[in-house]
Order: C-alpha cells, then structure tokens, then sequence
C-alpha cells in the first residue's frame, strides 16, 4: 500500500501510542486493551513516541490485540516477516541484526542462524547449568536476608531480583566475574534508552550505540579466547556449532550475545519483581504454593510470567496483503503484537485479572505467540523462577513486596525499584 492511502485511513481514537499512556500502569492500559479487543481487535494508530528513529512521514500500524490474533500472526511468518524490523518504535536498520540477532531475521537466514543457535542451546546445556542455577538462588536469598536482618531500606530488584539472571548468564556464556557488572549496565541500557528519566539530556542513539558497542567487543574478546582454550560453557558451544558446513561468524555470536544479555537478564528479572509483588497481594496464592510447592511450582511459574507479560509488544511487517481478523492488511503494513492485552484476554482466560497458581490451561503469549520466533530460553527462564522462588518462599515466607516504581515504555514492563521487608 502506498504510504499516501496509508496515511488517509483514519487513526482510532484511542491512544497507545503516546508515552503518557505508557507511562501509567498495566491496569490502567487493560482498561484501554479491553475496549479494543471487544469493539476493534485490529486498529489503526500512528506510530508511538518512543522510537529511536524519526520518520514523520510513517503513517502507522496495525494494533493486534487479541489472543488469537497475536498467535496468528506469530504463526504465519510467510507473511508476517521480522527481517523490517521487531521494536514497537522504528530503529535504524543497520542496527537491527547488530541489537537484535536472529529476531530480526527471517527464512532462510532466520532459519540457519536459529539453527546453529539452538545447537548450543540443548536440554544438556540447560541440565548442566541447572546445579549452578540452584545455587546461586539460595546464595541470592541468603544474602538478602541478611540484608533485611540488618535493617535499612531494601530494594527487591537490587538485591534479588536483578541478581539471578546475569549470574546465570555469566556461567552459561563463561563471561569473567570482573566482567559482571559492566555487562548488565549496558543490557539494562539497550532496553532503557525510551525512558526520559534514564536518559536525561543524553542523545539515544548515542548511548544505544556505546552499550552495543561494548558488548560486541565483550562476545568478541570471549569467543576468541574459547576458540584457543574451550571449556564447557555455551560460548565454546557457540564457537563450535556447525549445520550442513555452517558456522557463526564473529558478527553473529555478538548480535546473539546482545539479545541473550538483554532478553535472558530482563525477562526473569521482571517476571521475579512481578510475581513477588503478586505474592504479597494475594498472599492465599502465597500459601496455596507453599503447601505443595514441588508438585504445583511448574503450573505456578506460567503464571507468573503471564501475570507479568515482561515483553509487552513486539513488530512484524505484512510482506503480502492479508485479512486478519476481518481487517485488511497491505504489504508493507506494521502489525504490531500487544502481549499484555494478549495475556489478559477474556475469551482465553477466565477471571484473567485474578492471580491464579492453578489456572490450568494456561496458554499465555508472554514467550511468542508459538512459530518461528517462540523463545528460544523460555525454559532457561523457568528453571531460574523454579529456583528463586523456592528460596524466597521457603528461606522468607514472610517477605513482602511495597509499591513498585515502573520504567516508562511500551517494550519491557521494567520495574525500577520496590522495597521489601519482612
């Protein structure tokens, strides 16, 4: 479709665009999803905000806010392609691959890329982590409580729920302790360059850059030192990975390294504050896990991450027309996927404004919507939730999560901050 017919379709009155709606909170954006998914599941919108790229003459995209619509979409990537781009908010093309990795790839490249990924990333490889995982959870929670023993101000997200995610990532990729630090500074970059507090006077393509930079030259300096001396980490793995005489090259282990530090460090680490805070407000769930947490954890752990939906949108461009939802889709369009309303939908789920530790079935888009693009770590994430939580529950049954601090942006539902206590 010509961007001139594009731009004359009328904009719904409703806004998700703007940062002031993604500035208030999920509540309050259900409200405003409810409406749509009953009245208009696929609407027209301009293009949000927040985007890293201007380009004032974009005329919009497709929102998809029901459940069976995101799982279409996410299905059909014969037309629903990434290799455009996935952000909600338009980003510079030459950093797509660079940020983003096989997300923003499509067939066959997606395909082969996916492939040597996964070979690295095998139920062994998760098995082997798992000890480690374990241990590092009750380290996580032994020393929170002995923070919280101490007195003073506690901040959840500080000191455990941040904590987990880049130690496990540090041991699976072989990253150096010293090491540590400076790479989830810049993750927690690459996903808050949208919010004004974070970014202050700063330019966000700039700061984008040094925090991409950085961890390029991080994966880099580790994948040439495990081709001299392998060891049995995912790096090595990721270093020797070959399918039908491929390899990955240099520039690909470091666009997988980004994604990984990024989606395998915020994911479960907001999911955890989530859940923790979901805990302290329906402490019947709290007691209902406790009295059999082993036989019941595994359903728990899926609601968490869809209570939490801690990826809130991501984008696809239609690559040949399409009727989606009775709605007709051009080529070229933007569709992009709201997982939060996804999450939240009634037709799927009942009472889905109602923590629920037994809802069963439980088949939440938090991780994709299914198809090409399902997350590859999801079950990395669920082994770190499964373990976090028995500590805190059975280390700290009697801590509870204060009122939250939310980053603004419509990509990652961030919790800045939330105090705790006994």
């Amino acid at each position: 479709m010509s961007t001139v017919s594009a731009t004359a379709r009328e904009y719904d009155p409703i806004d998700i665009s703007s940062l002031d709606f993604w500035s208030t909170t999920a509540v309050d954006r259900e409200r405003t999803f409810a409406v749509l998914r009953e009245q208009r599941p696929v609407s027209w919108h301009p293009m949000p905000e927040s985007g890293l790229l201007d380009q004032p003459d974009d005329p919009g995209f497709w929102a998809v806010v029901r459940h069976a619509d995101i799982v279409e979409v996410s299905r059909r990537n014969d037309v629903f392609v990434s290799g455009r781009g996935v952000m909600f908010g338009n980003v510079p093309e030459e950093l797509l691959e660079m940020s983003q990795s096989f997300l923003a790839m499509d067939p066959p490249r997606h395909t082969t890329i996916r492939k040597l990924v996964s070979a690295a990333f095998t139920a062994r490889q998760i098995a082997r982590i798992e000890d480690q995982i374990a241990a590092n959870a009750r380290a996580i929670v032994a020393e929170l409580t002995e923070r919280l023993a101490a007195g003073g101000d506690v901040d959840f997200v500080t000191h455990c729920a941040s904590k987990l995610p880049i130690r496990t990532l540090a041991q699976m990729m072989g990253i150096p302790e010293s090491d540590w630090d400076a790479v989830v500074t810049h993750a927690n970059t690459l996903v808050s360059v949208a919010d004004p507090q974070f970014l202050g006077d700063r330019d966000p393509i700039a700061v984008l850059l040094e925090s991409l930079f950085a961890l390029h030259q991080e994966a880099q300096e580790l994948a040439a030192r495990r081709r001299v001396e392998p060891r049995d980490d995912l790096m090595t793995a990721l270093v020797q990975a070959e399918v039908d005489g491929a390899r990955l090259t240099d520039a690909e282990i470091a666009a997988f390294f980004v994604l990984l530090s990024v989606a395998g460090n915020d994911t479960t680490r907001q999911t955890t504050s989530h859940a923790m805070r979901a805990l302290t407000l329906f402490p019947e769930q709290r007691e209902w896990l406790l009295a059999d947490f082993d036989a019941r954890i595994g359903g728990a752990v899926e609601e968490f991450v869809r209570w939490a939906s801690p990826v809130m949108t991501f984008r696809r461009t239609a690559s040949a027309p399409f009727v989606l939802h009775g709605q007709e889709v051009a080529a070229g369009d933007k569709v992009v996927m709201f997982y939060a309303s996804g999450n939240w939908d009634t037709a799927v789920f009942d009472a889905p404004d109602r923590f629920n530790l037994a809802r069963k079935p439980n088949p939440h888009v938090a991780f994709g919507g299914g198809g090409a693009h399902y997350c590859l770590g999801s079950n990395v994430a669920k082994v770190q939730l499964r373990c976090l939580f028995r500590e805190l529950l059975h280390q700290l049954p009697t801590l509870r999560a204060g009122e939250p601090e939310y980053v603004a942006g419509a990509f990652i539902h961030a919790v800045r901050t939330m105090p705790c206590e006994l």
